[in-house]
């Protein structure tokens, strides 16, 4: 395989198709690239983790070979959520390499790469570097570096999760957990077993080739059958995991989705109460019921770009407490900045156990305004559309343009809408949010019609 990685390097970390862009050759490359560059940083050794993808252990097995031919040593956790893999990196305070490609397809892989203490490497902090050294061929490292393996770390994962949320006041909670044979089903036993939930497990089976719905939350087909199970099963909340186990979205007991902007309210309000007048980061995309709620329990709240590299580094400079996207990635001061969809799921949890109204009641505080969701429109030249949007709302009294982020726009009745480019497909992302759905949807067609004219 050449020593082209532009097809897989991406914004926060490296994702591709096994066998086609993603192979043992490569992976070793890649461990012996991030050694290099962490050696010279003066790390000693690195933390490995990986999901349940089949491809996952050859892959893991690899990059670990380059780790060692550097010199550094490699502990390796084995199975491993995306946050239990940061949590090793937090304690152990070694850089960190986790395999899992999220939650696409069984085909792919990938690795997420960070340094000591759950830090993030992405494309301008070291991933960039990677890449260029892969593709000019890594010089011989001096080699002998060992390999320990750890399998102690599910257990105080889930303990050190615990101890950061009070569960000593939550009523029995009837609690229907949707895997999506992901890492959620390794985790979740850990932390919950000793918690007064009666768990229903959905697809705790770890299977990489996802034989009943993709892992992937966000798209609202995945969530029907953890709808329908919460309904049947009389539950209180219903919880699904995505393939990492990094995000986690929620369903009231009507079967509702909850929007993960009214999440990061709820866990924002809960962790300003720990913490008052810290900062709370939240993307521009997040409902402004966000800063509105923070800003009433005596919080600042400060707004990034989309993506978790933003959020982090913010994290870092402002020394919030919190920070959420409307993607269902929530950071944590406590858990190294980094993101824990099983943390965010305990603070809900705690928040529903403490409460006597169900969660579709206990949420609606949060839950202030309607909003589209994301979507997508297939456009040629993303900018020019983007252009042709500022014109159309320009002549407007009152309408307020921001382009921190692609474009967002604010009208004077408080809707808003945000239109950005992906970064990876000829995509234009719309998101709207107004007062109600019909709002919404009059608001987010008259965009369409330009995007798509």
């Amino acid at each position: 395989m050449a020593a082209d990685l532009s097809a897989i390097v991406k914004a926060y970390d490296i994702r591709g198709v096994v066998g086609d862009q993603l192979d043992g050759p490569t992976v070793r490359d890649i461990g012996a690239a991030m050694a290099s560059l962490m050696r010279a940083e003066g790390a000693s050794g690195v933390v490995i983790g990986h999901d349940m993808r089949a491809s996952s252990p050859e892959l893991a097995a690899a990059f670990a070979e380059g780790v060692t031919a550097q010199g550094l040593d490699v502990v390796s956790i084995g199975l491993a959520s995306t946050d239990m893999l940061y949590f090793a990196s937090g304690t152990l305070d070694l850089p960190g390499a986790m395999f899992t490609a999220s939650h696409n397809p069984a085909r792919y892989n990938g690795i997420k790469l960070c340094r000591a203490g759950a830090v993030p490497i992405g494309q301008d902090t070291g991933l960039a570097a990677i890449r260029q050294a892969v593709e000019a061929g890594v010089p011989a490292g001096p080699g002998g570096g060992s390999i320990t393996e750890r399998d102690d770390l599910l257990a105080g994962y889930a303990e050190y999760l615990r101890g950061l949320v009070d569960l000593s006041g939550s009523r029995r909670l009837r609690v229907v957990v949707d895997a999506g044979n992901g890492m959620g089903g390794f985790t979740v036993p850990a932390v919950l077993a000793p918690l007064p939930f009666d768990v229903v497990p959905m697809y705790f089976e770890l299977d990489g080739t996802f034989p009943n719905h993709e892992a992937n939350p966000l798209d609202p087909a995945n969530l029907v059958d953890l709808q329908k199970r919460v309904v049947e099963e009389g539950a209180d909340i219903g919880l699904a995991f995505d393939g990492d186990a990094d995000r986690c979205f929620v369903v009231d007991e009507l079967g509702d989705p909850v929007s993960p902007s009214a999440i990061t309210g709820l866990v924002a309000v809960r962790e300003l109460a720990k913490a008052p007048g810290s900062a709370v980061i939240h993307n521009l995309i997040t409902s402004r019921a966000v800063p509105e709620l923070v800003a009433e329990h005596g919080g600042r709240a400060v707004r990034t770009r989309v993506g978790h590299s933003f959020i982090k580094q913010t994290m870092a400079e402002t020394g919030a407490v919190f920070g959420g996207e409307h993607s269902a990635h929530y950071y944590f001061r406590e858990f190294w900045n980094a993101d824990s969809g099983m943390l965010a799921a305990l603070h809900v949890l705690a928040a529903l156990g403490e409460d006597e109204r169900p969660i579709s009641q206990l949420m609606s505080a949060y839950e202030r305004y309607a909003a589209s969701g994301e979507v997508n429109s297939t456009v040629a030249d993303q900018a020019a559309s983007i252009a042709a949007i500022k014109q159309r709302y320009s002549d407007r009294d009152g309408v307020e343009f921001d382009e921190l982020d692609g474009l967002t726009v604010a009208l004077p009745d408080g809707s808003w809408f945000n239109v950005r480019a992906s970064n990876t497909e000829p995509l234009l992302r719309l998101n709207v949010e107004a007062a109600d759905d019909v709002a919404v949807a009059v608001l987010r067609d008259e965009v369409l019609s330009v995007i798509r004219a």
